[in-house]
């Protein structure tokens, strides 16, 4: 077993590996020492990466970890309205079921619901992409400036180092939003 690696900014666990993005990080890269960047904080910093616990295929090195979740949710934009299920969630996004006819780089506002107790959490985002595991949709702002996203995010998301097998069960009923 190998070491965890703590952001030096924030001292959180919950850190990821990032591809090198300038001349400095790809000649540090040919020595081991790879960009990081923490999920709590969002400092990016090199580390040695031998020895770490870290993912070794390239799809677990995504930039924010998703977390599997069954959330309703329902989303607007232009002409367009429509309801889902959030399949997955992270501080980038996050993959819906629908049925709705959405076009990738269509602009959405999304409202998710979390608990039937307190109101939707509300976020704009643009579809991504759209496959037969559902839509992508990419935040247009960092989570981090969602308050209620950002902590619902981190009190579901555990540690990197262990990835989530189950979903977490429905919370909301979607008859519970119906007008």
């Amino acid at each position: 077993m190998g070491r965890q690696l703590a952001c030096p900014h924030c001292q959180n666990q919950s850190v990821l590996r990032s591809h090198p993005q300038s001349p400095r990080e790809h000649v540090a890269a040919l020595l081991f020492i790879v960009p990081f960047h923490c999920q709590h904080c969002s400092h990016r910093f090199l580390s040695c990466r031998l020895g770490l616990d870290q993912p070794q295929h390239t799809m677990d090195r995504r930039k924010h970890l998703r977390i599997p979740v069954r959330l309703f949710l329902s989303f607007s934009g232009g002409k367009v309205r429509g309801e889902g299920t959030v399949m997955d969630l992270s501080m980038g996004g996050c993959i819906i079921k629908s049925t709705t006819d959405v076009h990738p780089d269509d602009i959405f506002y999304l409202e998710i619901a979390i608990t039937d107790q307190e109101p939707p959490i509300e976020v704009a985002a643009m579809v991504r992409s759209i496959s037969s595991r559902g839509i992508a949709f990419k935040f247009l702002r960092k989570a981090q400036e969602n308050k209620r996203l950002l902590a619902y995010i981190q009190s579901n998301s555990g540690s990197t180092s262990s990835i989530l097998t189950k979903a977490v069960e429905p919370t909301v009923s979607p008859a519970l939003h119906q007008k």
